[in-house]
């Protein structure tokens, strides 16, 4: 998990942020995008893909990351925005924000990136499945990932009918009964296929 780190360490990098996103797939919400730099040579003990954690183990981890890493960065894309330039470049300009929102605190000298090649004037390295293989990009994708379940969280404090503290907005089977049932408000992404669905019935 820190192979990458390693060799970017030996050619001279101090500054290495990791970059990843959350949120492409749910009907509700926005898309959530993190960047962080860790102190050189980190470790944190079964940090992974959030996807591979507990939901209590992301929230410890969290805290750790946000307690001792050097600079972090947290961007959202509301759906109304998503609507308008898709989730695809969405994703893309989160990122990309989170980087540059980061970079006004310290001058990264090379980013890591989850999947999704970005245009910015910094060294990168794309990697598949990066959340995985880097721990800056795994500590990268915790932070989202924590950040936009609040998001859900909060959303199900006001819709509690819902159940967005159980789906957290992706296209689950009771989600999609619940918003034929309820309907939709504006937190939706209204050019997502059961979304339209929805708006067209009504």
């Amino acid at each position: 998990m820190y192979e990458y780190e390693l060799e970017l360490i030996k050619n001279g990098c101090k500054y290495i942020a990791g970059v990843d996103e959350v949120g492409r797939g749910p009907l509700v919400g926005p898309v959530v995008a993190a960047c962080v730099i860790m102190p050189l040579n980190f470790e944190l003990e079964g940090l992974n893909d959030y996807k591979k954690l507990s939901e209590k183990k992301r929230d410890l981890f969290y805290d750790y990351i946000i307690n001792n890493c050097l600079a972090y960065s947290v961007i959202e894309i509301s759906p109304a925005e998503i609507d308008e330039i898709n989730i695809y470049q969405a994703s893309k300009k989160a990122m990309t924000l989170a980087i540059e929102e980061v970079f006004k605190k310290i001058k990264i000298d090379h980013v890591l990136v989850d999947a999704m090649p970005l245009n910015i004037d910094l060294p990168s390295t794309s990697i598949i499945k990066g959340d995985t293989k880097s721990l800056t990009i795994a500590a990268a994708s915790v932070l989202a990932k924590v950040h936009r379940d609040k998001l859900m969280y909060q959303l199900d404090s006001e819709y509690p009918h819902y159940g967005f503290k159980n789906h957290k907005g992706y296209p689950t089977k009771q989600h999609l009964e619940n918003i034929k049932k309820y309907g939709i408000f504006k937190e939706y992404r209204k050019t997502y296929g059961p979304v339209r669905e929805v708006i067209n019935e009504s």
